[in-house]
């Protein structure tokens, strides 16, 4: 095999792992985190796989989950809002 043929294929082993994982994690069989695993990423770069295949982040979160989660993630940016302001 060439090169080119070599990078062909491998490229789309890979689209086809995340193509299979991502369908895992659709359907609630893994997740999001076995997920990145799976595919080696990080959970910010499969957050944007997940975007790309319209696949929404929170769908596995109860609806407290999620509002814990809001809760959490405005708690810390007000403290650096805060520690912002004593700089």
């Amino acid at each position: 095999m060439t090169k080119a043929e070599v990078e062909v294929q491998s490229d789309a082993e890979r689209k086809a792992k995340e193509a299979f994982v991502l369908e895992l994690l659709r359907h609630g069989d893994i997740s999001a985190g076995r997920a990145a695993k799976l595919l080696d990423i990080s959970r910010w770069d499969l957050s944007n796989l997940m975007s790309d295949a319209g696949i929404s982040p929170f769908a596995e979160l109860t609806a407290e989950e999620l509002a814990a989660e809001v809760e959490t993630a405005l708690k810390v940016l007000d403290s650096q809002d805060t520690e912002a302001d004593e700089e």
